[in-house]
């Protein structure tokens, strides 16, 4: 059976800020204040983290087969340039297919019916393989669906104050989750990792 994760990071605060609120720019600090590098699919995002933080993004990336993103982080990132830096397909959840791009390509597939056919999608595009979901909005959409098994967490040591929470809106609160299952430490941030408990 496919996982379904999603992972964030996030302030201590908790809120996963995008590029429109004060404080974005603190949370990804620890991309770049180490000295082991992590090359991606962008030539021009190499990271260069602690060997923890290395060893934790190098088994993401090997036990990733597939993401779910909603059409806004698409839109912000310009769609990765044509490749997400994970090297994986991309399914996005949006109401129409964006002007210029194929409905289903070897990098992106757009997904107009709903959530529950987005993660479909993605994992028989993940194989044997996890799908990660972003945070924010389609990670709200998918746990209450109940098809989310894991959350992940990069906890940074910044209080923002302001910006979007990692399950915003949430219906179906309180969510129990088990854990944390896995706790690896970095330099600035701490990866942390917990399981889904299934209602009853």
């Amino acid at each position: 059976m496919t996982k379904v994760m999603t992972g964030a990071t996030m302030s201590l605060d908790g809120y996963i800020a995008d590029a429109s609120h004060g404080g974005f720019e603190y949370l990804f600090q620890w991309y770049d204040n180490g000295d082991v590098e992590t090359p991606t699919a962008n030539p021009d995002m190499t990271m260069r983290t602690s060997a923890a933080s290395a060893e934790h993004l190098r088994e993401l990336n090997e036990r990733t087969g597939a993401l779910v993103v909603g059409r806004r982080l698409f839109d912000m990132t310009n769609g990765w340039g044509g490749r997400h830096p994970m090297d994986v397909p991309v399914v996005v959840v949006t109401h129409s297919v964006p002007e210029g791009w194929e409905r289903e390509g070897d990098s992106f597939v757009f997904v107009t019916d709903g959530i529950e056919s987005a993660i479909d999608r993605a994992k028989a595009l993940a194989g044997d393989k996890q799908v990660g979901v972003n945070g924010g909005s389609i990670a709200t959409q998918v746990i209450e669906a109940g098809l989310l098994d894991e959350v992940h967490v990069d906890l940074v040591p910044v209080l923002l104050g302001d910006g979007i929470p990692l399950f915003s809106g949430l219906k179906i609160a309180p969510v129990q989750l088990a854990g944390p299952t896995k706790v690896v430490q970095g330099n600035g941030v701490t990866h942390l990792a917990y399981q889904v408990r299934k209602a009853a």
